[in-house]
């Protein structure tokens, strides 16, 4: 079958279920995954042929596309903040707004760390602390782009850690001379356990904060594939998390140190006076490159 053939029928099938640019996307990410072209193969050579042994398993991941099933999925990874992160139902897929969190984190610790070497402080690390972890995007992001930085990482999930521990890093780790993350099981909403981890320069989150009834809001692959508990929250009490990160951080937050989540953009206000009213007085909303509320920052 030709590659230009194949890319034809699968956009067709996935049009009543994205736009068709988003279609093309798509089905040029999964050739690239599983057999290697690139998404211009099929325009400078028109005549390519995909080997007959490939054709079977093509099929199969399409079905899986048509299905409803995120590409990600299929293919098995992500590219988040330059890095390739394995994934699978256990986790979120990591979005482009996580992003600006991860960038603004990192100047954040960067500057500590030069801020430690001035003084002569290089030996003490920044100690990062990445709550509701999941596949460890934030986490190993901020490992690998901070130097010498320490960071742990929990969630409730098992299947999540499993993942998040596995990212296939090593190499990049040695090449940087970056230290791994810890990744620790916690659930974040046991305020009281014992968490014997020191404390920490830096707090992070992305927590489920989607109301229960903002679902409909969402595509049906998201509903259909995405971990509803890295997802949602009741209607009744949906900034439980954010009291729960607050509770953590006045716990484990050094006392010059920093704090960012990411939050529900319809309860900025209500979440940036929950930190205040927490003793983060200085807390203020950050916006994504849509004007839209998508993180606060808070310190003392």
């Amino acid at each position: 079958m030709l590659l230009t053939e194949f890319l034809k029928n699968g956009i067709a099938a996935l049009e009543s279920l994205y736009p068709t640019a988003e279609a093309r996307t798509i089905v040029l990410m999964l050739c690239e995954a599983k057999i290697g072209t690139k998404n211009y193969t099929h325009i400078v050579e028109p005549n390519f042929e995909i080997n007959s042994d490939q054709i079977p398993k093509l099929q199969s991941d399409m079905e899986r596309l048509v299905k409803g099933e995120p590409i990600q999925y299929v293919v098995g990874k992500t590219e988040f903040c330059g890095l390739t992160f394995n994934v699978n139902r256990s986790v979120l897929i990591p979005r482009p707004e996580t992003e600006l969190l991860c960038r603004e984190a990192i100047k954040i610790g960067s500057r500590i760390q030069r801020m430690r070497v001035a003084y002569g402080k290089a030996a003490v690390p920044v100690r990062i602390l990445d709550l509701c972890t999941g596949s460890g995007n934030i986490a190993w992001t901020l490992a690998l782009s901070v130097p010498g930085a320490k960071v742990v990482a929990a969630d409730v999930s098992d299947e999540a850690l499993q993942v998040a521990s596995t990212q296939p890093f090593t190499d990049l780790l040695e090449e940087k001379g970056a230290i791994a993350p810890e990744f620790v099981k916690a659930d974040i909403l046991d305020t009281d356990q014992e968490f014997d981890h020191g404390q920490f320069d830096l707090i992070l989150s992305n927590p489920p904060y989607i109301m229960n009834s903002e679902k409909s809001m969402l595509r049906q692959n998201v509903l259909d594939y995405e971990p509803e508990l890295a997802l949602f929250v009741s209607d009744s009490d949906p900034l439980k998390f954010y009291k729960a990160i607050a509770k953590w951080s006045d716990k484990f937050l050094a006392e010059e140190g920093k704090g960012l989540t990411e939050i529900n953009e319809v309860l900025g206000q209500a979440t940036l006076e929950l930190f205040k009213t927490s003793g983060y007085g200085s807390s203020e909303i950050i916006k994504d490159f849509y004007d839209k509320n998508r993180f606060i920052l808070f310190f003392r």
